[in-house]
């Protein structure tokens, strides 16, 4: 079943968000900076934006593209297509605390040269989140692959990054008749935890990610283990949600977010998450994922890494060769975490190269 999605959020809920935003109960204040969390002042710019973010024209943008739900009711995907029908496809997976406009800007530079496959994650936004006692990498590759078996896709090169790289790796072992190259963001630490052949500078990497995880890390243990004690705060409060995202926005990159990011892209994510009260079901994934990890089966397809600078970690070449079939390895010279929405052209253009080679290939 697919369905053309034609979303239009009533106006009484556009204008209760902006009345809740001006109605905020601020905490204290010991210092305008980082060192405790979410800064106050850049929440209030944030705050002050999303107030005024054009809510409607973003949903009216969305009913002139191709937007539709696939599957049944309880199990539909959301799946934003775009690009050029008959060209190599590209299938794009976000991870958190973003949603499928990560790669808002990175689908329109490759459009002309590709069809352009983006999923919500189940739980983010409009796709259906996984049902009790299932969940994790493996069922959400599973339910993509049924998706782009619905949409027709005969094989693709898939990109994944954050939550989204475990799952775009399950879905080439799930759907490897399909699936011919993957491209990764970052270098999937899970893979080496277990791993008795690690070297020293590996050995370096996971010191540094456990010190990461001491420090910056209680986003992930909440989400892991009490997201539903999470979810109440999330979806009943704007300046807790947008506290709780901006902070993942400033940390996991260099310099001001509100500078690095444009700043109606966001509110459109916020509003986003908002509107589809989908905060909870997104943080939920992490706890699904720790419930049902990854196969530790091998990836067989080509594979490519594009790495920025500034994101969380920074895995060793030598780990990525070992465990991976590696076709191409990149280190970008600037952008973080969510290097999609700070350079879009960046990972355009090595997406662009990756899948013409996987096409010069097959």
């Amino acid at each position: 079943m697919i369905e053309r999605l034609l979303p239009e959020t009533p106006l009484d809920e556009m204008a209760d968000l902006r009345s809740r935003i001006a109605a905020t109960r601020w905490p204290d204040d010991e210092g305008d900076d980082w060192e405790r969390g979410t800064q106050p002042s850049a929440l209030r710019e944030l705050l002050r934006g999303w107030a005024g973010f054009d809510w409607a024209a973003a949903e009216q943008r969305y009913r002139t593209e191709m937007h539709f739900l696939v599957g049944q009711p309880g199990e539909r995907l959301h799946v934003w297509r775009s690009g050029t029908s008959g060209k190599p496809t590209l299938v794009l997976l976000h991870g958190w605390p973003d949603s499928f406009l990560r790669f808002r800007r990175v689908a329109e530079l490759l459009s002309d040269d590709h069809d352009i496959i983006v999923p919500s994650l189940p739980g983010f936004g409009w796709s259906d989140p996984a049902p009790a006692g299932s969940g994790g990498p493996r069922w959400n590759a599973r339910r993509i692959a049924t998706a782009l078996d619905a949409l027709g896709v005969t094989s693709y090169v898939v990109h994944g990054g954050d939550l989204g790289t475990a799952i775009a790796e399950q879905l080439t072992l799930e759907d490897p008749m399909r699936a011919r190259g993957l491209h990764l963001a970052d270098v999937p630490v899970w893979r080496a935890e277990h791993d008795a052949h690690l070297n020293d500078e590996e050995r370096t990497w996971l010191a540094e990610v456990a010190d990461w995880e001491s420090r910056e890390g209680a986003y992930g243990a909440v989400q892991r283990t009490k997201p539903q004690t999470l979810a109440a705060g999330l979806t009943d409060s704007p300046a807790g949600l947008a506290s709780w995202y901006l902070e993942k926005f400033q940390a996991w990159g260099e310099g001001d977010a509100l500078d690095r990011i444009p700043s109606d892209l966001l509110a459109e994510n916020l509003s986003l998450h908002w509107f589809t009260r989908t905060a909870g079901s997104a943080a939920r994934v992490y706890f699904d994922r720790r419930t049902f990890p990854p196969t530790e089966e091998a990836v067989r397809v080509p594979t490519a890494f594009a790495l920025f600078p500034h994101d969380i970690d920074r895995a060793p070449e030598s780990f990525a060769r070992r465990r991976y079939p590696v076709a191409r390895f990149k280190r970008f010279d600037r952008g973080g975490h969510f290097g999609a929405m700070e350079h879009p052209e960046l990972v355009a253009d090595d997406l662009r190269a990756f899948a013409a080679d996987i096409s010069r290939a097959t």
